[in-house]
């Protein structure tokens, strides 16, 4: 059996990163994970490929060599999905598809001979083995989640590792947090399951083995959803991995605010080599964390919290939306402040959407406020619900919020106060790659000469050659990232 992997292209977005690579002469920032995942659930004596579209192009000849053409996504992949499974449908190549996209929206998605949804570990196999018999069937659902045992290593050959910026890898599902925008419980629930530490260190040596070093990003939803079994067993084996092997891997993870208030967790990420974590702040708005149901967020000092996590070692990224119906119209300039004084670097802001079946679309529905089922990246400038504000009044303030923060002035300023609060942490020096010199040279070049307002690229460089030398590099790696945020900020 021939199986070809098709992963979606992903637009031009806020995390697409796609301008910023550019200086490093690479393409996506992340490889796909799950299709890497599900083909460590395929049958060892199938042939099996993966074209990712954010790396190279998809051949009608490589779609005609399959016998079946898997196909997975997210939402905002959702044109270059359907673009593909016309083309699938036009050369008469069946299409098997799964993933968020579609455990989503299969209802909308035409074109798909069997939709594998939910989590593969539970459908992929009852697929297959109808498959094996001539039965297989249009859908297959999973009732309950499966132990994170049964995921299998992904299968790292399957990628030209050599163009991406950093992989990913997965420790837990789930979030026991229920915000009601939030699709993540919906699909993975909200006790978090984890795979046992043996596990996890077994797919970083495969991750090593495979010759990759640099950033590995931890994709889940929550990663200190289990903090008791992440303090006694998990972390304290991940630092001593990282310590024999000289620290390798730099790690990147999604946590809640809360992580402020637990010292011994704090020091043992740092301690096993996270450097970044993206928390969703969301609004500094009470009203609208009470709205949302962001509990975690409420009564608390978010900027204190912020500063907390950047002092102790860890660079914060940080999610915001506007659109709330508490929201009133001094939002966004509460927004900006806010943003502006967090030193949150890269701080996505985000319009509110509704995505289907999370319990925000169910009460919007029941209001009959719902305008579409499919939802954008909230980053696209589009609603998919009838806000409380007049709508050209919040995406004007919207824009406003977006084209401020990344401006250079208020972005370099940014920097700026992000290092004044940045402990680094102590641990062996990165070694110098020649994509590092290339980066910084190009940097020089498009940000230092040709862009308007290089000044501010400069008076960042002397500001931090003189104040934090120690952090030069990181405040490099951030002035590249606000080129790219400019370029999504001017299409707005």
């Amino acid at each position: 059996m021939k199986i070809l992997l098709v992963c979606p292209e992903i637009p031009q977005t806020f995390w697409s990163f796609k301008k910023a690579l550019a200086f490093i002469a690479k393409n996506p920032a992340e490889p796909p994970l799950g299709l890497l995942t599900v083909a460590g659930l395929l049958p060892e004596d199938w042939e099996t490929k993966l074209v990712d579209m954010n790396v190279s192009t998809l051949s009608d000849r490589q779609l005609l060599w399959a016998d079946y053409v898997f196909l997975g996504g997210m939402s905002v992949q959702r044109r270059s999905f359907e673009a593909v499974t016309a083309r699938c449908n036009r050369l008469g190549v069946t299409v098997v598809a799964g993933g968020p996209l579609c455990t989503m929206y299969h209802g909308q998605l035409g074109g798909v001979t069997h939709f594998v949804l939910d989590e593969a570990e539970i459908t992929l196999p009852r697929f297959l083995a109808d498959l094996e018999q001539g039965t297989p069937q249009p859908i297959y659902r999973a009732e309950g989640f499966t132990a994170l045992a049964a995921a299998p290593p992904p299968r790292w050959e399957l990628l030209e590792m050599e163009k991406y910026a950093t992989m990913d890898i997965q420790y837990s599902r789930g979030c026991p947090f229920d915000c009601e925008f939030c699709s993540i419980t919906m699909l993975y629930g909200r006790v978090p399951r984890t795979k046992a530490t043996s596990q996890f260190l077994s797919e970083l040596e495969d991750l090593l083995e495979s010759g990759w070093r640099g950033a590995v990003f931890v994709v889940d939803d929550n990663f200190i959803g289990n903090r008791g079994k992440l303090k006694r067993d998990f972390l304290p084996a991940l630092v001593d991995w990282s310590r024999r092997h000289g620290y390798p891997f730099g790690f990147n993870t999604e946590v809640s605010i809360d992580l402020a208030d637990d010292p011994e967790l704090m020091e043992l990420m740092v301690e096993a080599g996270f450097k970044m974590v993206f928390v969703g702040i969301e609004t500094p708005d009470d009203q609208g964390l009470a709205e949302c149901g962001k509990l975690q967020n409420r009564n608390r000092d978010l900027l204190e919290a912020v500063k907390t996590l950047q002092r102790q070692g860890l660079d914060v990224s940080g999610g915001f939306i506007v659109g709330f119906d508490s929201d009133g119209p001094d939002i966004f300039e509460r927004q900006i402040r806010f943003i502006q004084k967090s030193g949150i670097v890269t701080a996505m802001v985000g319009l509110l959407s509704a995505p289907l079946g999370t319990r925000l679309f169910k009460r919007l529905e029941a209001e009959n406020r719902i305008l579409a089922t499919i939802t954008g990246d909230n980053m696209d400038g589009s609603l998919n619900f009838v806000p409380r504000m007049k709508p050209q009044v919040l995406m004007e303030g919207y824009r406003r919020i977006v084209r401020t923060i990344y401006a250079q002035k208020e972005y370099f300023e940014r920097i700026k106060t992000f290092l004044a609060e940045y402990h680094p942490p102590n641990l062996p020096a990165t070694q110098m790659k020649r994509q590092d010199i290339r980066a910084f040279l190009r940097a020089v070049w498009h940000l230092g000469i040709w862009e308007e307002g290089k000044r501010y690229f400069w008076k960042l460089v002397f500001h931090v050659l003189r104040h934090h030398h120690r952090k030069f590099p990181q405040a490099i790696e951030l002035a590249i990232y606000g080129y790219h945020f400019r370029s999504v900020a001017a299409v707005l």
